[in-house]
């Protein structure tokens, strides 16, 4: 009986990671914005009311694709060297942040339709469950960018005096900064005072993005120590 609790368990959970999965490919495909449930659990092989035997409502199925990107973007802060100069980890994680956001517009979609919403309401919207893995793969992104700027305040080369606000603010400013590439457009006024738009390119944002995260942490006073890590 218990062989046979645990291989239910672990088909339930294969197929939770099939809808997921399914989930995430189609807001890369099209956008969050146009995946109905027909079209994943017909990606799954599925019934749509099955879907909701596995998660509670379309919210829990959203907030665990955004756990699913979450995931794969620690996974790349994790890579950077944690024993190289805290000023060349701080870059290093901007760098890869920033590429994850363009190669995946959905991404940052999902990432600030998140933050649009009070915690305490996004909360109460999911399960005790769906909460908890979220926070933990928000933790997997965040963690080594706190300790990263945290050996850099220890070190006087970042004017930081809370590691994990300061990553945090880094970055809510990614986000938001990367969805003007993400848009690929600006405003300004034109002949005659017509507004017009103009084009935006979005590794030129990239660039500014990373040069804007790396300002907001360094210490103006320490310039010297940081020239060696390629700091503009």
């Amino acid at each position: 009986m218990a062989t046979r609790r645990s291989s239910r368990h672990e088909a339930r959970r294969e197929r939770e990671r099939d809808i997921v999965d399914a989930t995430r490919a189609l807001f890369d495909e099209r956008g969050m914005q146009d995946a109905p449930i027909e079209d994943i659990a017909r990606a799954v092989g599925i019934n749509k009311a099955l879907i909701y035997r596995h998660f509670a409502s379309k919210e829990e199925l959203f907030v665990l694709t955004v756990t699913r990107y979450l995931a794969d973007l620690g996974a790349r802060a994790a890579e950077v060297d944690e024993t190289a100069d805290p000023v060349a980890q701080l870059r290093a994680m901007c760098e890869g942040y920033t590429r994850f956001c363009l190669q995946y517009p959905a991404f940052l979609d999902c990432a600030l339709s998140l933050m649009r919403r009070p915690a305490g309401e996004l909360m109460a919207s999911v399960s005790e469950a769906v909460w908890l893995r979220l926070g933990q793969a928000m933790a997997q992104c965040l963690t080594p960018l706190s300790q990263a700027l945290a050996l850099g305040a220890e070190r006087g080369v970042f004017a930081v005096d809370d590691p994990d606000f300061a990553a945090n603010h880094l970055y809510t400013q990614v986000l938001g900064t990367m969805h003007l590439a993400r848009v690929g457009a600006g405003v300004r006024l034109g002949p005659g005072g017509v507004p017009e738009m103009f084009h935006i390119d979005s590794e030129a944002v990239r660039r500014a993005c990373v040069e804007a995260a790396m300002a907001l942490a360094l210490n103006p006073w320490a310039h010297d120590a940081v020239g060696d890590a390629g700091v503009r």
